[in-house]
């Protein structure tokens, strides 16, 4: 078909306003339609005019002092001859002034120049942008020369179908240009880069036009109006209303002619057509008055020029024309097109795959040197796509309901289609959701499917990938090859492909790397990566994105991402909803210029076909290792070494292997939340020990700040609580401490850390555990060198354990973090733990024995000892008259004793004292004794008993 119209073929964009709404300038807000999203591009600044040069003072003190000078050596020398030098003044002020000019000049020239190159720089970048603002207005709404050159027929958005191109014009420009105040060539540049020429004018469409001109001319004028409209919407959405007049007859031959519903089309002549409809189109012969139904008014100026007046305002713009003969064979066209669309064939019409791999796809792989597959038709054939000649690599742009992942799923099954799994395999990444590959699950090529509901599983499979270049790399060097193209090289091709790849470098940003080093070297080893992403700005970085060249966009909100991706603003104008689901435009390297497709769909007949086409001998080699098993007995953790103390099994997914964690050298703390798996490591870690090198802190307050105290007080000369070798074992810390006095947590956490910081010296181990590093916890854990975590009871208990945020772990017993790793603790059968022994009861053993509790138990324990036949007397009662009778026990609260000096001495001198641990607040003042006694838990009947001075020990009181 040849061009129906003379004019470059231009695009324009959206459209405001209604059939007689108010009308704004023409160069301000646009009248006729807004018809682009504002440029991104930065504000432009020119430099500001430059400030005249200011005149410099006269140098007054410069020219005095020769006259001064010359008038001192006259008086000294009486010569007249001095008197001359005094005419260096006058001199000296005009060359001042003379060079001053000059300098002056030259500065002014060279600001000049200065100038003019900021502004041949800003106003070339002004041309630059122009011509892009331009191509982006006129992307939206192409006239008819554009829409039959580009194909775009019956798409588009519906902003397109509510407007028509009324011609080209100046219009408002979104480029900001700044600066050059008081500089009239700036303020005309300014004022240049203000207004686009050649921009599109649009009215909407209801608002009626009236063409007033030559017939012959007005005539095609108003054809190439109606075209636009027959172009832009398909039969059913719009219909042609009425009886044309002769001079439109040829709509009759539009498939629209044939439609009862939709928007009503009408065109024709003034005064012979109803002018009843929704789009009116009218000629206005010459002397009739312009129709009140058209708010948009043409009179033409020429054969290709006319003046558009809406309301009270007015612009010039070019108008595009169609003779009859074109718009006869336009007419023929869109009843071609809709006979296609009738019946199935229409080339814009998404084929299915089995259609395409059936026939046109080729048929056989074609080794290791192409991965051809067919993914949709570009016209009316079949496209084909090598990942390995137009990649290695590729990024798929597209917005949400574009069909980025109906393409990815037709080119992963037309590959299995033409491949296979000794030629391909695949590993599928889906992080918008978690099901978008699980139809692809069933192919035989596929090794893996991950989601983002994996969690870590997700990121140590990805993780893995490094280690799957460097097994690539050794294969090769073995098979003494260049690349995976060598014959002597079997191993089949790996295609990762990720849907949502801004997703996944949310969730995992340390993984940018990984992929950036799989598309570097992943060409020579048979490593390709399809990224899906729907925006391509702040996603691909340059270094992944340069190593990419096979691109495809799909259709995109901004225009910025389908620059970055295909070089052009196309896919930000591909069409919306159902009809533009699977558009897109594909760039390879060798491409001049994007192509268009359709991608193909694919139906779950075809999948099971494919799947059925090639029966597996054995399951293809994964790229990464199975899981760490969520259970792990001590005695299944592989390669232990003997003697060694297992903690359990690391993943090292960088190197694909699992290897035994070990307690090694140095101390170990454990941190979880309960139900974790703490105390199951120190049953681990117990289980293989020997009882004498095994030391166990209890968990109990008392049992607890006895060990501790012990660990302590080791004396270098004498017999060590932990002998060298030795693994000391303390579960729940935290609780341990929480549970004392804060006197009785500091000491203890005082005399733990110390301990701690000795201990690798003297060759011995500490394992503990705790819920949370915080407090007292926080200062042992520093002295511990290696830190586990296991699951915690939020991110933030994670991260203060010292945990990334991303390696917060499931909630599996027993899995976590240690040196960087992920591992699983082994668990063995649990022992079970000893009972606390019980303090012994008092019974007293001196002749005296000071027995201290409060008043309130005085009584009590008085008639206790009494039916024991214990003689018992009051502090005052022993002060005064001595008993002579023994044993004899001596009762008073704290302040009776205090008040009765002589005797609390007496009897803390040379005989027994027993205090009631719920006077702990008298304790010191009634020892003399700074150091803490051994803790006694409140409401347990306990007491210290202390003889002659000695030290402390836990007893227990006696009862009924």
């Amino acid at each position: 078909m040849s061009s129906p119209s003379p004019f470059t073929p231009t695009l324009s964009g959206r459209v405001l306003g209604t059939p007689g709404s108010a009308a704004p300038d023409l160069l301000g807000a646009p009248r006729f339609g807004s018809m682009a999203e504002p440029s991104v591009d930065e504000p432009l600044r020119l430099p500001d005019a430059a400030e005249p040069p200011r005149r410099g003072p006269l140098p007054l003190l410069a020219s005095l002092v020769p006259v001064l000078g010359s008038l001192v050596l006259w008086v000294a020398t009486g010569s007249p001859f001095m008197l001359w030098f005094a005419l260096l003044g006058p001199v000296i002020a005009v060359a001042t002034r003379l060079d001053g000019r000059r300098t002056a000049r030259r500065d002014a020239a060279r600001r000049r120049a200065e100038a003019e190159a900021a502004r041949s720089r800003v106003s070339a970048r002004v041309a630059e942008r122009h011509e892009r603002e331009r191509d982006r207005l006129w992307a939206g709404h192409p006239d008819v020369a554009t829409a039959l050159g580009a194909g775009v027929i019956w798409t588009g958005t519906a902003e397109r179908r509510q407007s028509i191109v009324v011609g080209s014009g100046r219009r408002p420009s979104t480029v900001q240009v700044s600066g050059g105040a008081g500089d009239p060539d700036s303020a005309a540049l300014r004022a240049r880069a203000a207004v686009l020429e050649d921009a599109p004018v649009t009215v909407p469409a209801g608002i009626g036009i009236a063409v007033v001109g030559p017939a012959v001319v007005a005539a095609a004028v108003v054809r190439a109006l109606a075209a636009q409209v027959l172009l832009a919407s398909a039969p059913g959405d719009v219909r042609i209303a009425g009886d044309p007049h002769d001079e439109s007859g040829w709509l009759q031959d539009a498939p629209h002619a044939r439609s009862a519903t939709g928007t009503t089309l009408v065109c024709g002549i003034a005064g012979e057509t109803p002018v009843e409809g929704d789009i009116v189109l009218l000629r206005v012969p010459d002397g009739m008055p312009v129709p009140p139904r058209c708010g948009a008014v043409l009179a033409l100026t020429g054969i290709d020029r006319a003046t558009l007046t809406v309301g009270a305002d007015a612009a010039e713009v070019g108008v595009e024309a169609i003779s009859l003969a074109q718009a006869q064979e336009l007419t023929a066209e869109l009843t071609a097109r809709a006979a296609a669309v009738f019946a199935g064939t229409d080339a814009t019409a998404p084929a299915t795959l089995a259609e395409l791999v059936g026939g046109a796809g080729p048929a056989e792989p074609s080794g290791s040197d192409s991965l051809c597959a067919v993914i949709g038709t570009s016209g009316r054939t079949p496209f084909v796509l090598d990942l390995v000649v137009d990649g290695p690599h590729a990024v798929v742009v597209g917005m949400t309901g574009a069909g980025k992942s109906e393409l990815l799923i037709s080119w992963v099954t037309a590959l299995c289609a033409a491949h296979g799994p000794d030629d391909v395999t695949f590993l599928l990444a889906d992080f918008k959701g978690g099901t978008a590959f699980d139809a692809l699950q069933q192919l035989p090529h596929v090794t893996g499917v991950i989601t983002d509901l994996d969690g870590s599983g997700a990121r140590r499979a990805l993780q893995s990938l490094s280690a799957e270049l460097r097994w690539r790399e050794a294969q090769l060097v073995q098979a003494g090859a260049r690349d995976i193209r060598d014959e002597r090289v079997t191993m089949p091709r790996l295609v990762v492909i990720v849907d949502e790849f801004a997703a996944l470098l949310a969730e995992h940003p340390e993984l940018q790397a990984v992929f950036t080093d799989v598309a570097a070297r992943g060409r020579a080893l048979g490593m390709h990566l399809v990224l899906g992403t729907q925006r391509a700005a702040g996603v691909l970085r340059e270094s992944l994105l340069a190593n990419c060249p096979l691109r495809i966009c799909l259709r995109v909100a901004d225009a910025a991402d389908s620059r970055a991706v295909i070089g052009t603003d196309a896919a930000a104008a591909l069409p919306g909803g159902a009809d533009g689901r699977g558009a897109a435009l594909v760039r390879r390297a060798a491409d001049a210029a994007p192509v268009s497709v359709r991608v193909a769909r694919t139906d779950a007949a075809l999948l099971t076909e494919v799947a059925r086409r090639h029966p597996l001998a054995e399951t293809p080699r994964r790229p990464w290792l199975p899981e760490l098993p969520r259970q792990l007995a001590l005695a299944d953790v592989p390669d232990a070494p003997d003697g060694a103390v297992v903690l359990g099994l690391a993943d090292d997914p960088e190197n694909q292997r699992q290897v035994p964690v070990l307690l090694g050298e140095r101390g170990l703390l454990v941190v979880g939340r309960a139900g974790s798996g703490r105390s199951t490591v120190l049953a681990t870690i117990g289980a293989q020990v020997v009882d004498r090198l095994r030391v166990e802190i209890a968990t109990d307050p008392e049992g607890g700040w006895d060990a501790l105290s012990e660990l302590a007080s080791d004396d270098p000369w004498g017999e060590p609580s932990a002998a060298p070798g030795s693994v000391v074992l303390i579960d729940d810390l935290d609780a341990l401490l929480g549970g004392l006095p804060p006197d009785y947590a500091q000491a203890a956490a005082e005399h733990l850390e110390r301990f701690v910081r000795g201990a690798a010296g003297r060759g011995i181990r500490v394992a503990i555990t705790a819920a949370r590093v915080s407090g007292a916890v926080a200062r042992i854990a520093d002295a511990v060198p290696r830190r586990a975590i296991l699951a915690t009871g939020s991110r933030m208990d994670h991260i203060a354990a010292g945990g990334d945020a991303h390696d917060r772990l499931p909630e599996t017993p027993g899995r976590a973090v240690l040196d960087g790793q992920m591992m699983q603790f082994a668990q063995t059968a649990p022992r079970r733990a000893a009972a606390p022994a019980a303090p012994a009861v008092w019974q007293p053993a001196d002749a005296i024995t000071g027995v201290v509790v409060r008043s309130g138990a005085r009584a009590g324990l008085a008639r206790i000892l009494d039916e024991r036949g214990l003689a018992t007397c009051t502090v005052d009662e022993f002060g005064e008259h001595p008993a002579a009778r023994a044993p004899l026990a001596v009762i008073g609260d704290p302040d009776a004793w205090l008040r009765n000096w002589r005797a609390l001495a007496e009897v803390r001198g040379g005989h027994d004292l027993l205090i009631d641990a719920s006077c702990a607040a008298e304790y010191r003042a009634l020892t003399a004794d700074r150091e803490l006694p051994p803790y006694c838990t409140p409401g347990r009947n306990l007491a210290w008993f202390i003889r002659s001075g000695g030290a402390p020990r836990r007893v227990q009181l006696p009862r009924r």
